[in-house]
């Protein structure tokens, strides 16, 4: 199984944008995109109640949706329309992803390209690609963000180079020693960074979920 993992330091910051100009330039490979969204970290409920992204069963802190494409401005919607074979959308509780990792093994058993929109599975993945995509004019950065940004094979910035914003546990001089793509919204992409992932995803590195 090939993988491509595209993450990024916040929300909003054109991670799903990136993932469908991939997809749609990448037909051919047939891929199975899954998006990842931890949920009960207090972000999308200021007031402490349940997000829209919760699980109801309390029995069981994840679940895993498939995309009908049914609604078409959703994310993983978007991702279907862009000519993914596949999209899972998988919610887990925060902490617990080491619990959805099995159901989610079952779910690409079989598939050859896949590509991961989260940055806290790389905890559970060795990827053929990682993608990280970072907005320096946002101030916020993900831990997981930064606890990953090492692996990143590639950074991704789709706003003007400025001086690097004081994330704690970033090394800012990555961005002196790694590949860099300046993109534009609403693509988040460019030929060159194009031509960069389908080379790597079509090497012979494998990656497998651990």
């Amino acid at each position: 199984m090939k993988t491509l993992m595209i993450g990024g330091n916040s929300r909003n910051v054109g991670k799903t944008g990136l993932a469908v100009s991939i997809l749609e330039a990448t037909r051919e490979l047939q891929w199975t995109a899954v998006k990842v969204t931890q949920f009960g970290h207090g972000i999308c409920s200021n007031s402490g109640e349940p997000c829209g992204c919760a699980v109801n069963d309390p029995l069981c802190p994840y679940e895993i949706l498939q995309e009908d494409g049914l609604k078409p401005t959703t994310d993983t919607a978007r991702m279907l329309h862009a000519g993914a074979r596949d999209v899972f959308w998988v919610r887990v509780a925060m902490g617990q992803m080491q619990q959805v990792i099995p159901a989610v093994q079952q779910h690409l058993e079989g598939r050859e390209y896949v590509l991961f929109e989260s940055n806290s599975i790389m905890a559970y993945l060795n990827s053929d690609l990682y993608l990280s995509v970072l907005d320096l004019d946002n101030e916020d950065c993900k831990e997981s963000a930064c606890r990953f940004s090492h692996r990143a094979d590639a950074f991704v910035l789709p706003a003007a180079r400025k001086s690097i914003p004081e994330w704690p546990g970033f090394d800012a001089s990555l961005l002196e020693r790694k590949p860099l793509f300046a993109v534009q919204p609403p693509s988040f992409c460019s030929s060159d960074l194009i031509g960069f992932a389908i080379s790597r995803i079509q090497s012979e590195n494998v990656a497998t979920i651990t």
